[in-house]
C-alpha cells in the first residue's frame, strides 16, 4: 500500500510542476505577442524574455529608476485596481513601446547576476 501512495505522491507532484511550467510558458509567449502589438508595462516586456518569475519585480523597479533617470516617459494609462480584494481604486500606470525599452536598458547597469541575464535579454529583443 505504501508504494501506490508514493506513486501516487510523484505523480502528483510531477503534474504540478509540469503545470507550473506550463504556466510560465504561456506568460511569456502571451508577453512577447502582446509587446510586438502595442506598448506595454516593463514587467510584461521583462515576462517576454522568459525571465523567472521572481526576479521580473525587482528588475521592473530597477528599470522603472532608470526611466525617471534617463527622462523616459511611457504612455500613460488609467486602470482600476482592486485593493485587498475590493476598493477599486483608480491608478496611474505607464506603457512603454520596445524602442523606449531599448533607451531605458541601454543606460541600465546592473550588478546582480539575474538581473545582467534580464537585460542581455532585453538588449537581445
Amino acid at each position: 500500500m505504501a508504494r501506490n501512495t508514493t506513486a501516487a505522491r510523484i505523480l502528483r507532484d510531477r503534474a504540478r510542476a509540469n503545470r507550473a511550467a506550463t504556466r510560465a510558458r504561456r506568460a511569456q509567449t502571451q508577453a512577447a505577442r502582446r509587446i510586438r502589438t502595442a506598448p506595454r508595462s516593463l514587467t510584461t516586456h521583462i515576462i517576454a524574455t522568459g525571465a523567472p518569475m521572481d526576479v521580473v519585480s525587482g528588475a521592473a523597479a530597477a528599470l522603472r529608476t532608470q526611466a525617471k533617470k534617463a527622462g523616459v516617459k511611457g504612455r500613460a494609462a488609467r486602470i482600476r485596481r482592486t485593493l485587498n480584494g475590493h476598493a477599486r481604486r483608480t491608478v496611474t500606470v505607464y506603457r512603454y513601446t520596445a524602442a523606449q525599452v531599448a533607451e531605458i536598458v541601454a543606460a541600465y547597469k546592473p550588478r546582480k547576476t539575474e538581473y545582467k541575464a534580464v537585460r542581455a535579454a532585453l538588449l537581445a529583443i
